[in-house]
């Protein structure tokens, strides 16, 4: 049973029309080249009352008026529709996949030089994980092997908190002491990774739907980034990392994403529970 108080209930979510939306989406494509026409409706409705709320605006008339004439707000928005949380070692059960059974069998039969690419990066703790995996469990490949890590995101302020590599407590928790002690040192209240790490990652601006844009490479990281977009563009971006993936090129998604439609028949499954595919 839930209790209640007397002019303590909760307001009810803004109204947000079909209609409205495309005229703040019309607002930020103008003002900041940002499309929302990609992203599914609902999680737009919803990331943008979340803005109204934090603003007082209980219509879309106020707020556009609001967006008009606050370019902080426009910015708050913008980066509000974009989700920019993560830590590292997401989801460790992957990571100790790629460690036993993934990485080992691609160096072994390496090229002079691998490239890595972390797609909707946030703030570089997913390409970071890869390089510590990379830097702990195998120091004797990369002498041997050339391997380029590349975060990618839209977002430019949250890829330079990225290259900054400072982070809160809460982003460590699946870090374990060994690699806190080797490869982080207190900043503060907040933890700095090592230079050492930080230069294995480059990061680099690019919105997803020009992935066509980007160069061949041998392992993608793409993980809950595809479930904000609709499916006709989810098939979009994943018939782009088919094309930019070799044969015996790696696909990782996130838990709750997986391949659809046509885009199937280039991948076999390595491990369904970690949503892992090689390219055929």
């Amino acid at each position: 049973m839930t209790n209640s108080l007397p002019g303590h209930m909760t307001a009810p979510p803004p109204e947000i029309s079909d209609d409205d939306l495309s005229k703040i989406g019309t607002l930020l494509e103008t003002r900041h080249n940002f499309s929302i026409t990609n992203y599914k409706i609902k999680y737009m409705k919803r990331r943008l009352a979340l803005r109204m709320r934090a603003c007082r605006c209980t219509d879309t008339a106020t707020y556009l008026d609001l967006l008009h004439n606050s370019e902080p707000e426009l910015n708050l928005l913008k980066k509000g529709l974009t989700i920019h949380v993560s830590h590292f070692f997401r989801n460790p059960t992957m990571f100790e996949k790629l460690r036993k059974d993934i990485l080992p069998s691609m160096l072994e039969t390496a090229p002079p030089s691998l490239t890595f690419r972390s797609l909707g990066c946030a703030g570089g703790e997913e390409p970071y994980s890869l390089a510590l995996l990379l830097h702990r469990h195998f120091p004797h490949q990369l002498k041997q092997t050339r391997i380029e890590i590349h975060g990618l995101d839209i977002d430019d302020d949250i890829l330079q908190t990225a290259e900054r590599a400072v982070y809160q407590e809460d982003r460590l928790k699946e870090v374990s002491p060994l690699l806190r002690t080797r490869y982080f040192s207190p900043l503060g209240a907040a933890w700095q990774l090592t230079a050492a790490i930080r230069d294995m990652v480059t990061f680099h601006k690019l919105n997803i739907m020009d992935i066509d844009t980007l160069t061949p490479c041998n392992l993608i990281l793409c993980r809950n980034t595809l479930i904000y977009f609709t499916r006709e563009d989810q098939e979009k971006i994943l018939f782009g990392i088919a094309r930019l993936l070799p044969s015996g090129g790696i696909l990782v998604l996130g838990k709750s994403e997986t391949l659809t439609g046509g885009v199937r028949r280039y991948f076999s499954t390595i491990c369904s529970i970690e949503r892992i595919y090689r390219k055929l």
